[in-house]
């Protein structure tokens, strides 16, 4: 008996690192589900999906191997002017990831983590955008939004903070 307790091996761990990658894996696989933005060119379009404020993403830039996108409700932060909330996105193509680079939600990051954070605060703010971004996207699929209530708008690109800033 005493040897079969010793023989048991531990449960392996998921790192912090590869607990992100799979967050980028899981909010790819949403983004696709929803919107299809492979499929999209440069530009803006609009979900109206319910009662619910209109949803604008943007495909900023295309890139071989990436996507640049931004998403945000029709809603301005009355302080700075900006998409509040908002999200600046990269979508990688080839591994099938998408990276919430920058969130803003009535702050910047560098209000949040500040100039010179160490490695673990930078980790840890990019795991609580990612998890946000997973939270917002899952919310916009059980409101309605998808490829059926996305439309091209002749309106620019709207300013991300990301990308604006």
């Amino acid at each position: 008996m005493r040897n079969a307790l010793l023989q048991q091996r531990p449960v392996p761990t998921l790192s912090r690192l590869g607990w992100l990658m799979a967050l980028y894996s899981e909010n790819h696989l949403r983004l696709q589900r929803l919107f299809e933005p492979q499929d999209l060119a440069c530009g803006t379009y609009q979900s109206q999906a319910g009662e619910g404020p209109a949803l604008y993403l943007a495909v900023v830039e295309r890139h071989p191997y990436t996507l640049e996108l931004g998403m945000s409700y029709g809603l301005t932060d009355p302080l700075t002017g900006l998409p509040d909330p908002s999200a600046s996105l990269r979508l990688y193509r080839d591994t099938r990831q998408l990276e919430a680079t920058h969130c803003y939600a009535g702050r910047r990051w560098q209000d949040v983590i500040g100039m010179d954070a160490p490695p673990r605060r930078i980790l840890d703010h990019r795991l609580r955008m990612n998890t946000f971004l997973g939270k917002w996207l899952q919310y916009l699929a059980e409101q309605g939004h998808g490829v059926a209530t996305l439309r091209r708008i002749a309106k620019p690109n709207q300013k991300f903070p990301a990308i604006s800033a």
